[in-house]
């Protein structure tokens, strides 16, 4: 079987000898983050999405959050000092981060963007995100994850 060819976050946790885990599932095309953590039985709670925003600015902010939650695009706003924020519209995914939809990470982006991790992603030894293409998920330490991406923790989802 043919070695697995390295993601830009892979390469970015290589360099930075961050410990991680490869998961590898079917997928031709773009299924939510829920969907996809059911077809693979794991927690919802510790499997992240990452969601891009702009801001009043013009800024970019990335967040994590479990796949299951929603962003409060409130507390979003106050947390990293904008006005307000909008999401990213989809079609501008892959020129902004260089990922595509479903296969977006915090990790290895274009460009560094401020990121914000939602704060229970503490409460987990190891937490799933995507890997940099549909189909891959990475698996590591929260407080790794924090490291590799200049991530922050904070409340950014909405109230369950």
């Amino acid at each position: 079987m043919a070695k697995e060819a390295k993601t830009n976050a892979m390469r970015m946790l290589d360099r930075l000898k961050i410990d991680y885990d490869v998961h590898s599932y079917e997928c031709e095309e773009f299924i939510d983050g829920v969907h996809i953590a059911d077809m693979l039985g794991q927690s919802c709670d510790r499997s992240f999405k990452t969601l891009v925003t702009v801001g009043k600015s013009g800024n970019y902010y990335v967040f994590a959050l479990p796949v299951d939650r929603e962003l409060d695009m409130k507390k979003c706003a106050r947390t990293v000092g904008e006005k307000s924020l909008e999401m990213l519209h989809v079609k501008d995914i892959n020129s902004v981060t260089g990922y595509i939809r479903g296969g977006c990470t915090p990790i290895g982006m274009k460009k560094q963007y401020r990121t914000v991790i939602h704060l229970t992603a503490r409460d987990f030894d190891k937490i799933i995100i995507s890997g940099g293409r549909l189909g891959l998920q990475l698996e590591l330490d929260p407080v790794d994850l924090a490291r590799a991406c200049g991530g922050e923790f904070a409340d950014i989802a909405e109230d369950l």
